[in-house]
Protein backbone atom coordinates (compact mmCIF):
# COMPACT_ATOMS: atom_id res chain seq x y z
CA UNK A 1 0.00 0.00 0.00
CA UNK A 2 2.79 2.43 0.91
CA UNK A 3 4.65 1.53 -2.28
CA UNK A 4 1.53 2.32 -4.33
CA UNK A 5 1.05 5.75 -2.68
CA UNK A 6 4.70 6.58 -3.21
CA UNK A 7 4.49 5.77 -6.92
CA UNK A 8 1.27 7.78 -7.25
CA UNK A 9 2.71 10.85 -5.51
CA UNK A 10 5.72 10.83 -7.81
CA UNK A 11 3.51 10.52 -10.79
CA UNK A 12 1.46 13.58 -9.67
CA UNK A 13 4.66 15.55 -9.13
CA UNK A 14 5.52 15.08 -12.78
CA UNK A 15 8.25 12.58 -12.15
CA UNK A 16 6.78 9.85 -14.33
CA UNK A 17 10.14 8.21 -15.09
CA UNK A 18 11.05 7.93 -11.42
CA UNK A 19 7.57 6.61 -10.66
CA UNK A 20 7.91 3.87 -13.23
CA UNK A 21 11.32 2.82 -11.89
CA UNK A 22 10.11 2.81 -8.30
CA UNK A 23 7.14 0.63 -9.14
CA UNK A 24 8.99 -1.74 -11.46
CA UNK A 25 11.96 -2.42 -9.16
CA UNK A 26 10.17 -4.77 -6.73
CA UNK A 27 8.59 -6.73 -9.58
CA UNK A 28 11.97 -7.10 -11.29
CA UNK A 29 13.48 -8.31 -8.02
CA UNK A 30 10.79 -10.97 -7.65
CA UNK A 31 11.26 -12.09 -11.25
CA UNK A 32 14.99 -12.77 -10.78
CA UNK A 33 15.73 -16.52 -10.45
CA UNK A 34 17.00 -17.70 -7.06
CA UNK A 35 20.65 -18.70 -6.93
CA UNK A 36 21.12 -22.42 -7.66
CA UNK A 37 21.80 -24.54 -4.60
CA UNK A 38 25.35 -25.71 -4.40
CA UNK A 39 25.96 -29.32 -5.55
CA UNK A 40 28.62 -29.65 -2.91
CA UNK A 41 32.35 -30.32 -2.81
CA UNK A 42 33.60 -33.86 -3.44
CA UNK A 43 36.43 -35.07 -1.26
CA UNK A 44 38.32 -38.36 -1.04
CA UNK A 45 41.71 -39.91 -0.30
CA UNK A 46 43.30 -41.58 -3.35
CA UNK A 47 45.36 -44.77 -3.47
CA UNK A 48 48.53 -42.78 -2.62
CA UNK A 49 46.96 -41.27 0.47
CA UNK A 50 46.47 -37.80 -1.03
CA UNK A 51 43.38 -35.79 -0.15
CA UNK A 52 41.59 -34.72 -3.35
CA UNK A 53 38.72 -32.25 -3.72
CA UNK A 54 36.58 -31.27 -6.68
CA UNK A 55 33.21 -29.80 -7.61
CA UNK A 56 32.28 -33.10 -9.31
CA UNK A 57 32.83 -36.83 -8.85
CA UNK A 58 36.57 -37.53 -8.61
CA UNK A 59 37.67 -40.04 -11.24
CA UNK A 60 40.74 -41.10 -9.24
CA UNK A 61 38.45 -42.25 -6.39
CA UNK A 62 35.77 -44.24 -8.23
CA UNK A 63 36.91 -47.35 -6.33
CA UNK A 64 36.91 -45.44 -3.01
CA UNK A 65 34.41 -43.74 -0.78
CA UNK A 66 33.79 -40.09 -1.65
CA UNK A 67 32.26 -37.53 0.69
CA UNK A 68 30.11 -34.68 -0.60
CA UNK A 69 30.63 -31.64 1.65
CA UNK A 70 28.56 -28.53 2.14
CA UNK A 71 30.18 -25.07 1.90
CA UNK A 72 30.63 -25.03 5.66
CA UNK A 73 32.53 -28.36 5.57
CA UNK A 74 29.73 -30.51 6.95
CA UNK A 75 29.02 -33.84 5.25
CA UNK A 76 26.08 -33.70 2.87
CA UNK A 77 26.20 -37.34 1.80
CA UNK A 78 28.63 -40.21 1.21
CA UNK A 79 29.08 -41.92 -2.15
CA UNK A 80 30.04 -45.62 -1.93
CA UNK A 81 32.83 -46.97 -4.16
CA UNK A 82 31.86 -47.81 -7.73
CA UNK A 83 32.08 -51.60 -8.13
CA UNK A 84 33.30 -53.51 -11.15
CA UNK A 85 30.96 -55.92 -12.94
CA UNK A 86 32.61 -58.86 -11.17
CA UNK A 87 32.38 -57.14 -7.80
CA UNK A 88 28.71 -56.30 -8.36
CA UNK A 89 27.99 -59.92 -9.34
CA UNK A 90 29.76 -61.19 -6.24
CA UNK A 91 27.90 -58.75 -3.98
CA UNK A 92 24.55 -59.76 -5.53
CA UNK A 93 25.42 -63.44 -5.10
CA UNK A 94 26.37 -62.81 -1.48
CA UNK A 95 23.10 -60.95 -0.88
CA UNK A 96 21.18 -63.86 -2.43
CA UNK A 97 22.99 -66.35 -0.18
CA UNK A 98 22.18 -64.25 2.87
CA UNK A 99 18.54 -63.99 1.81
CA UNK A 100 18.28 -67.74 1.20
CA UNK A 101 19.85 -68.45 4.58
CA UNK A 102 17.43 -66.04 6.24
CA UNK A 103 14.46 -67.66 4.47
CA UNK A 104 15.71 -71.13 5.38
CA UNK A 105 16.01 -70.17 9.03
CA UNK A 106 12.50 -68.73 9.00
CA UNK A 107 11.21 -71.99 7.48
CA UNK A 108 13.03 -74.02 10.14
CA UNK A 109 11.47 -71.94 12.91
CA UNK A 110 8.02 -72.31 11.37
CA UNK A 111 8.41 -76.10 10.93
CA UNK A 112 9.51 -76.58 14.54
CA UNK A 113 6.65 -74.49 15.85
CA UNK A 114 4.16 -76.41 13.72
CA UNK A 115 5.67 -79.69 14.91
CA UNK A 116 5.26 -78.78 18.56
CA UNK A 117 1.73 -77.49 17.92
CA UNK A 118 0.84 -80.77 16.20
CA UNK A 119 2.44 -82.95 18.88
CA UNK A 120 2.21 -81.22 22.28
CA UNK A 121 3.26 -84.41 24.08
CA UNK A 122 4.64 -87.90 23.49
CA UNK A 123 1.21 -89.55 23.62
CA UNK A 124 0.04 -87.51 20.62
CA UNK A 125 3.15 -88.49 18.67
CA UNK A 126 2.71 -92.18 19.56
CA UNK A 127 -0.88 -92.04 18.30
CA UNK A 128 0.31 -90.58 14.99
CA UNK A 129 2.93 -93.32 14.61
CA UNK A 130 0.37 -96.07 15.23
CA UNK A 131 -2.07 -94.53 12.74
CA UNK A 132 0.60 -94.50 10.04
CA UNK A 133 1.66 -98.06 10.82
CA UNK A 134 -1.93 -99.32 10.87
CA UNK A 135 -2.46 -98.09 7.31
CA UNK A 136 0.48 -100.18 6.09
CA UNK A 137 -0.53 -103.16 8.24
CA UNK A 138 -3.97 -103.16 6.61
CA UNK A 139 -2.32 -103.17 3.18
CA UNK A 140 -0.11 -106.09 4.28
CA UNK A 141 -3.16 -108.07 5.42
CA UNK A 142 -4.86 -107.34 2.11
CA UNK A 143 -1.82 -108.70 0.23
CA UNK A 144 -1.77 -111.83 2.39
CA UNK A 145 -5.49 -112.34 1.80
CA UNK A 146 -5.05 -111.92 -1.94
CA UNK A 147 -2.22 -114.48 -1.98
CA UNK A 148 -4.52 -117.01 -0.34
CA UNK A 149 -7.22 -116.28 -2.92
CA UNK A 150 -4.74 -116.75 -5.76
CA UNK A 151 -3.60 -120.06 -4.29
CA UNK A 152 -7.21 -121.24 -4.23
CA UNK A 153 -7.76 -120.11 -7.84
CA UNK A 154 -4.54 -121.75 -8.97
CA UNK A 155 -5.24 -125.22 -7.53
CA UNK A 156 -7.97 -126.37 -9.99
CA UNK A 157 -6.00 -124.95 -12.92
CA UNK A 158 -2.94 -127.01 -11.94
CA UNK A 159 -5.10 -130.09 -11.63
CA UNK A 160 -6.45 -129.44 -15.11
CA UNK A 161 -2.93 -128.96 -16.43
CA UNK A 162 -1.99 -132.46 -15.20
CA UNK A 163 -4.13 -133.93 -17.99
CA UNK A 164 -1.76 -132.30 -20.52
CA UNK A 165 1.48 -133.53 -18.96
CA UNK A 166 4.02 -134.00 -21.71
CA UNK A 167 1.79 -132.17 -24.17
CA UNK A 168 1.11 -128.55 -25.00
CA UNK A 169 -1.56 -127.16 -22.71
CA UNK A 170 -4.40 -125.09 -24.20
CA UNK A 171 -3.68 -121.39 -24.66
CA UNK A 172 -6.63 -120.43 -22.45
CA UNK A 173 -5.33 -122.52 -19.56
CA UNK A 174 -1.77 -121.24 -19.97
CA UNK A 175 -2.96 -117.61 -19.92
CA UNK A 176 -4.98 -118.21 -16.74
CA UNK A 177 -2.01 -119.78 -14.98
CA UNK A 178 0.31 -117.00 -16.14
CA UNK A 179 -2.12 -114.37 -14.89
CA UNK A 180 -2.32 -116.00 -11.46
CA UNK A 181 1.46 -116.36 -11.23
CA UNK A 182 1.90 -112.70 -12.20
CA UNK A 183 -0.59 -111.74 -9.50
CA UNK A 184 1.32 -113.81 -6.94
CA UNK A 185 4.58 -112.10 -7.85
CA UNK A 186 2.96 -108.66 -7.66
CA UNK A 187 1.52 -109.37 -4.21
CA UNK A 188 4.87 -110.66 -2.94
CA UNK A 189 6.58 -107.51 -4.20
CA UNK A 190 3.90 -105.38 -2.56
CA UNK A 191 4.38 -107.24 0.72
CA UNK A 192 8.13 -106.60 0.58
CA UNK A 193 7.51 -102.89 -0.03
CA UNK A 194 5.04 -102.76 2.82
CA UNK A 195 7.61 -104.29 5.16
CA UNK A 196 10.14 -101.68 4.08
CA UNK A 197 7.51 -98.96 4.58
CA UNK A 198 6.98 -100.08 8.19
CA UNK A 199 10.73 -99.70 8.79
CA UNK A 200 10.73 -96.25 7.13
CA UNK A 201 7.78 -95.00 9.19
CA UNK A 202 9.33 -96.15 12.45
CA UNK A 203 12.68 -94.57 11.58
CA UNK A 204 11.05 -91.27 10.61
CA UNK A 205 9.02 -91.15 13.82
CA UNK A 206 12.08 -92.06 15.90
CA UNK A 207 14.01 -89.09 14.47
CA UNK A 208 11.00 -86.82 14.82
CA UNK A 209 10.45 -87.88 18.43
CA UNK A 210 14.06 -87.13 19.32
CA UNK A 211 13.65 -83.65 17.87
CA UNK A 212 10.39 -83.12 19.72
CA UNK A 213 11.94 -84.15 23.03
CA UNK A 214 14.61 -81.47 22.61
CA UNK A 215 12.00 -78.87 21.66
CA UNK A 216 9.80 -79.86 24.59
CA UNK A 217 12.87 -79.46 26.82
CA UNK A 218 13.24 -75.82 25.74
CA UNK A 219 15.44 -75.82 22.62
CA UNK A 220 14.55 -72.71 20.55
CA UNK A 221 12.61 -73.34 17.35
CA UNK A 222 14.95 -73.41 14.33
CA UNK A 223 18.06 -74.12 16.40
CA UNK A 224 18.23 -77.87 15.68
CA UNK A 225 19.70 -79.57 12.59
CA UNK A 226 17.15 -80.35 9.85
CA UNK A 227 15.41 -83.72 9.92
CA UNK A 228 16.63 -86.04 7.18
CA UNK A 229 13.61 -87.49 5.40
CA UNK A 230 13.57 -91.26 5.00
CA UNK A 231 13.43 -92.36 1.34
CA UNK A 232 9.99 -93.38 0.18
CA UNK A 233 9.47 -96.99 -0.76
CA UNK A 234 8.83 -97.74 -4.40
CA UNK A 235 5.36 -98.74 -5.49
CA UNK A 236 5.14 -101.87 -7.62
CA UNK A 237 2.50 -101.80 -10.31
CA UNK A 238 0.55 -105.00 -11.03
CA UNK A 239 2.14 -107.04 -13.80
CA UNK A 240 0.31 -107.61 -17.09
CA UNK A 241 -1.77 -110.75 -17.34
CA UNK A 242 0.32 -112.07 -20.22
CA UNK A 243 3.63 -111.83 -18.33
CA UNK A 244 5.53 -115.14 -18.54
CA UNK A 245 5.34 -117.27 -15.38
CA UNK A 246 8.01 -116.57 -12.76
CA UNK A 247 7.07 -119.00 -10.04
CA UNK A 248 6.40 -122.22 -11.96
CA UNK A 249 7.56 -124.04 -15.03
CA UNK A 250 4.81 -125.70 -17.10
CA UNK A 251 6.20 -127.79 -19.92
CA UNK A 252 4.54 -127.10 -23.26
Amino acid sequence: MRLGLKCFSKFLAGRAGAALLACAAPALALAQPAPAASAGIYSCVDAQGHRLTSDRVIAECVAREQRVLNRDGSVQRVLPPTLTAEERAEREASERRIELARAGQADAVRRDRNLVARFPNEAAHRKSREAALDTVRLATKASEHRLKELAVERKPLLEEAEFYKGRQIPLRLKQQLDAIDAGVEAQRSAAANQEAELVRINKLHDVELERLRRLWAGAPAGSLPPVQSAPATAKVAPLPANTPSMVRNVSP
